[in-house]
């Protein structure tokens, strides 16, 4: 019977499967496509790293840890990296680089891609330097010309296109140089304050433990200020961090999967309501409410089922794109492969909410009287209470459970179903509302087509509620997009505001620091800043020594303030980016018995101290004792110079340092000038030019704001075909309202009139709920997450709001057309009337 009915009445229902179809192929797109991203990445690992695992320092190895290398059969290769200035004597370039100092046939996994191919084996003997592809094409230079690092020149052996340890972002502000290891003492680069890395790379025997090697050195190794990462820890983190992402682009599916099962929801109201009388019929000739029931949960059922096929296969094929869309973003190549998993929970995904959120229309078909088949008009008994809340309970529950499974924790779960529920009911409260105000406020005085098209909007069987709701969301998911953009790029913007430095030159010595500052205002540019910088790390903490807290696994202190080596300054005021959150500020000091210094609100949360707790440091073998005398709130977001410790002038004046000096350039040839100048006199000071830095997170955040563009037009796609399914469902009822409103008079052009009314009203309406609702969003999270102002973009109000309107429109009359067009006598007749 389910077969035999569906098959005359399935198109009614085939527009709100494609939906589902959507929703489904949404999240098995991005569920699909994070499998073989984890996947790729541990079957990469080893090429990523290059080795099975490394050991690696920021300073030169201890006897202990040498020792430990030893043991381990000694390092396959070894590398000593930093960051530094480059000039390109035949381009008259500079740029800041990431130096790699390389000995040995590194990689072991992988391949070091060169152009020629000769110069990865041959860079070493040849005394020469690989540099990055882009910057090779950036600064027009070829092989055969000549790089400066520090105080030697050395010729470019050939195109540097991939290596292992180099990430694409990073890539983009320092990109890498390898050079031979034995010329990096050469450049005279290695200097106090300068951040060097060590890393000696390994080969495992066959059948070694990663996770007990890691178990076995990793203590030992903290302790001699070392640490190892081995090849599967390193897969394992980067999996978290693009994990993170997926998650974030699951829910963006889920929400379109979700306005799916609203659309589906209305349509079967709408549909069982027509059954009605044919459940009537069939309870007359003996039929039970359970088979009345099964009969059409059947046919709801086997529509989910064939759109979780199809939604399925859809998600696999689009899964395809998303390399396309990510690009430099992917640490690996990512090879597409099929997950059973995956094509299982999607063709399920589909059955199951498809009935579930069927079931509360569909409990209408249990209270259906016999005697509905006799009477002209009859309602049934309304839904049980009980099981319409058990419906909604379950519903409730699924989609908890659901959003707990993509985000791993309950918390986050909590806030976005407390999302959903928020997000609906203001829109579904902004539908209902407006409804209500028709009728209160109903403008009488209006002309005939401007009255029945605002009674249409709740006459019997509407579908009002459903397309703001599926609109509004679709439109708010966007518009939110744009809106959170637009305040990280403010907040970035802020820092290059006339007032703010946009250049930064590290590891100035102490010896340079005057001449440094003439060079720049030789160039007529201001030198803004001028920071010590002082490094330490901490000895012991309220008396207890280092090396006992780490013993101590009930301490709670973060392991990073126990390894870590702080920059540290010292100054007599706190600057722009600082509050003071407790205790005060002390501006200097001539008693060094005992300092009090400032610290950061999260030093002082991993190091679980406060106001009046006694810190002691290694100030580069002299211990300094301090008592915390302030905590302070750090806007780390913020583009300049923050410290987590501060102490006051008086103290360290007389310490090993180095400066930070800052300035401001006005156009890019000033800045070219500026380093030209500062590379061939000091070539071991670094320069960072914020714009630079700039200019790659707005590709970043571009890139990634257009694959979330994507997903986001998933929900109004979603929204388009409820749309389309409304009108289709319904067609049939506006038919017969065409065909009385021509019969008493109306012309064609009056009930077209009529349609057209009404959608741009749907239109407007969702397109703008969601906008503004998407405004206030935006505006909580501009004050209580990132703390900036809020400008908001007007794409949304001159993009968004009018072509979502005019594609409801447009959808609405088109799919309308047959209701104009329809005879009147063909209508009558078939009714009987």
């Amino acid at each position: 019977m389910a077969w035999r009915d569906g098959k005359a009445s399935g198109s009614k229902l085939i527009l709100f499967m494609a939906s589902i179809v959507l929703g489904i192929a949404a999240v098995v797109s991005i569920q699909s496509f994070g499998q073989n991203l984890k996947e790729n990445i541990q079957l990469q690992s080893k090429s990523l790293m290059g080795a099975d695992f490394t050991i690696d320092s920021d300073k030169p190895v201890n006897e202990r840890v040498q020792g430990i290398i030893d043991s381990l059969g000694g390092a396959g290769a070894r590398e000593i990296n930093f960051a530094s200035m480059a000039a390109f004597p035949s381009t008259q370039a500079t740029k800041l680089v990431q130096v790699r100092g390389i000995e040995g046939n590194f990689p072991f996994y992988g391949e070091l891609e060169t152009e020629p191919a000769t110069a990865a084996n041959k860079y070493q003997q040849k005394g020469a330097a690989l540099v990055d592809a882009t910057l090779m094409l950036q600064l027009g230079l070829k092989t055969g010309d000549r790089i400066k690092i520090g105080e030697i020149s050395i010729p470019i052996a050939g195109t540097l296109i991939s290596v292992p340890g180099s990430t694409s972002i990073f890539s983009s502000i320092a990109p890498p140089v390898l050079m031979p290891y034995e010329l990096i003492e050469k450049t005279g680069l290695v200097q106090t304050g300068s951040r060097i890395g060590y890393d000696y790379y390994f080969v495992a025997d066959p059948g070694t433990s990663m996770e007990k090697l890691e178990n076995s050195l990793e203590d030992v190794l903290d302790i001699n200020d070392a640490d190892l990462d081995t090849h599967t820890s390193t897969s394992e983190r980067l999996g978290r961090r693009y994990e993170n992402f997926g998650k974030f682009l699951n829910l963006v599916a889920f929400i379109a999967l979700l306005l799916g099962c609203v659309g589906i929801a209305s349509a079967i109201s709408i549909y069982i309501k027509g059954k009605l009388r044919a459940v009537a019929v069939l309870k007359c000739i003996g039929a039970s409410r359970r088979q009345t029931f099964l009969i059409y949960l059947t046919q709801i059922a086997f529509m989910g089922l064939l759109g979780g096929i199809i939604g399925t296969a859809a998600g696999i094929l689009l899964q395809q794109l998303f390399p396309l869309f990510l690009g430099d973003l992917l640490p690996v190549d990512v090879q597409m492969s099929f997950s059973p998993r995956v094509i299982l929970m999607g063709v399920l995904l589909g059955v199951f909410m498809s009935v579930l959120f069927a079931l509360y229309p569909l409990m209408g078909t249990l209270y259906v009287s016999p005697l509905q088949a006799l009477r002209v008009q009859g309602e049934g008994k309304e839904n049980s209470g009980k099981a319409g809340i058990l419906v909604l309970a379950g519903i409730f529950i699924f989609i908890l459970l659901f959003s707990y499974w993509l985000l791993e924790d309950w918390r986050y779960s909590l806030a976005f179903v407390a999302g959903i529920v928020i997000t609906f009911s203001i829109l579904s409260g902004i539908a209902k509302l407006f409804m209500k105000a028709i009728k209160k406020y109903f403008p009488s005085s209006w002309g005939f087509p401007a009255r029945q098209s605002l009674l249409n909007l709740f006459r019997p069987q509407n579908q009002t509620l459903t397309l703001i709701l599926s609109i509004g969301v679709g439109t708010f998911l966007i518009s939110t997009l744009y809106f959170t953009k637009d305040v990280l790029l403010a907040q970035a913007s802020i820092e290059a505001q006339t007032d703010s430095p946009n250049m930064i030159l590290l590891d100035v010595q102490t010896g340079q620091q005057e001449e440094v500052a003439q060079t720049i205002s030789g160039s007529n540019l201001p030198v803004i800043n001028n920071i010590p910088i002082v490094t330490m790390r901490v000895n012991s903490i309220r008396g207890k020594p280092v090396n006992e807290i780490e013993k101590d696994s009930s301490s709670g202190v973060n392991n990073w303030i126990l390894n870590h080596e702080f920059r540290v300054t010292y100054r007599d005021s706190i600057i722009a980016s600082e509050t003071i959150e407790q205790g005060e500020w002390v501006s200097d000091i001539g008693d060094t018995e005992l300092v009090p210094i400032s610290i950061s609100d999260n030093f002082a949360e991993d190091a679980k101290v406060s106001v009046g707790d006694r810190l002691t440091f290694n100030v580069q073998g002299v211990l300094l004792n301090t008592v915390v005398g302030s905590v302070r709130t750090v806007d780390w977001s913020r583009m300049q110079m923050n410290f987590s410790i501060v102490f006051p002038e008086g103290v360290l004046e007389d310490a090993p340092q180095f400066r930070v000096l800052t300035t401001l350039v006005t156009d890019e040839e000033s800045s070219a000038r500026l380093q030209q100048e500062l590379v061939s006199k000091f070539p071991n000071v670094s320069i960072i030019d914020l714009r630079q830095v700039l200019t790659v997170i707005e590709g970043l955040l571009a890139k990634i704001s257009w694959l979330i563009n994507f997903m986001a037009f998933f929900s109004i796609l979603t929204g388009i075909i409820v749309l389309l399914g409304a009108v289709r469902t319904s067609k049939y009822q506006r038919i017969k309202e065409s065909v009385l409103l021509r019969t008493i008079g109306a012309t064609s052009k009056q009930i077209l009139k009529i349609l057209a009314l009404e959608y741009i009203y749907l239109g407007v309406i969702g397109s703008l709920s969601g906008i503004l609702l998407s405004l206030i969003s935006s505006q909580l999270l501009a004050w209580q997450v990132f703390d900036t102002p809020f400008v908001p973009s007007l794409f949304p109000f001159l993009v968004l709001l009018p072509g979502i309107s005019l594609l409801v429109l447009i959808i609405g009359l088109a799919n309308s057309i047959s209701v104009i067009k329809s005879p009147p006598l063909v209508v009558l007749r078939k009714e009987g009337l």
